[in-house]
């Protein structure tokens, strides 16, 4: 008795399921605008996160902004038009690689500033190390250098 009640069980479970199941939605209306788009969300950083970019990144924001994108993919408009739109929207921060001009310059030369300014430092301070480094010892210090050593003073 139970393993028939058991049995039935599980058959109602399964119906159950198998009636809420759904065949899965296209994820694109249109594959040539998806492609175009994860080319374009790919080069934009999420807003939100700011570590991910606009096509990994699933804040509302991101989702917001992917159909902006898609929207103006639609309306014909090329890929420099519509970064040149986020740009304008939300400055070159938006972009992974911003361009070099200058208020993008510290952020492009900063590294190589900083190397140059710790091998300039690194340099500074060996050559003082050196030049204030004690002289060789004269003959003298060195026999009684030798005679401490030796235990005979």
């Amino acid at each position: 008795m139970n393993k028939l009640l058991t049995t039935m069980l599980l058959a109602l479970l399964w119906l159950a399921t198998a009636a809420h199941a759904n065949e899965a939605a296209p994820l694109a209306e249109d594959p040539a605008v998806e492609a175009r788009l994860l080319h374009i969300a790919e080069e934009v950083r999420c807003l939100v996160c700011q570590n991910e970019s606009l096509a990994a990144s699933q804040a509302d924001l991101a989702n917001d902004l992917r159909r902006e994108i898609r929207a103006q993919i639609r309306q014909g408009k090329t890929d420099t038009e519509i970064m040149d739109f986020l740009v304008s929207r939300y400055g070159d921060f938006v972009r992974y690689r911003p361009p070099f001009n200058a208020t993008t310059g510290l952020l492009w030369l900063g590294p190589f500033a900083a190397l140059l300014a710790g091998l300039a430092g690194l340099l500074l301070f060996l050559r003082r190390r050196s030049a204030t480094a004690p002289a060789a010892l004269t003959e003298e210090e060195q026999r009684k250098a030798a005679a401490l050593l030796d235990g005979t003073d």
